[in-house]
């Protein structure tokens, strides 16, 4: 079991039910934002330790999301992960440049997903950089 929590942030509610399913099997603590607005809402108030992004959000987008959050001086360091049907070659350099630390395509590989998380939130928790595996 562990004490870390995350934040998926996606509108797609079959998504973000299996998403968290998903992870909370793996022990995790889930939190839930079907908007940009919840997204900052809970980010800014519950702190999580990692934050699962899609980018298109019904009243706005996750690059807005990452922008607010990194002002937020108690969430500005709160790793994200982005997962977003929008193609990876376009969309992955302008989504690391605006802070994310890694990218995943849907439909993506379930594993490489969760090895992200692990990595992620072990680099966290060092405050070291984690290494791209993408």
């Amino acid at each position: 079991m562990t004490d870390k929590t995350i934040l998926i942030v996606d509108d797609d509610k079959d998504l973000l039910l299996a998403l968290s399913v998903r992870l909370a099997s793996h022990g995790y603590q889930i939190l839930r934002a079907p908007d940009a607005a919840t997204a900052i809402l809970k980010a800014a108030q519950d702190k999580p330790d990692l934050i699962l992004l899609d980018l298109g959000l019904p009243d706005g987008n996750g690059f807005l999301v990452m922008d607010i959050v990194k002002q937020i001086s108690s969430a500005a360091n709160i790793p994200v992960i982005v997962v977003s049907a929008r193609p990876q070659d376009v969309y992955k350099p302008a989504a690391l440049l605006a802070g994310a630390k890694d990218y995943f395509q849907k439909p993506y590989d379930n594993g490489d997903l969760m090895r992200a998380i692990e990595r992620e939130l072990i680099a966290a928790s060092s405050d070291g950089p984690a290494p791209s595996s993408h």
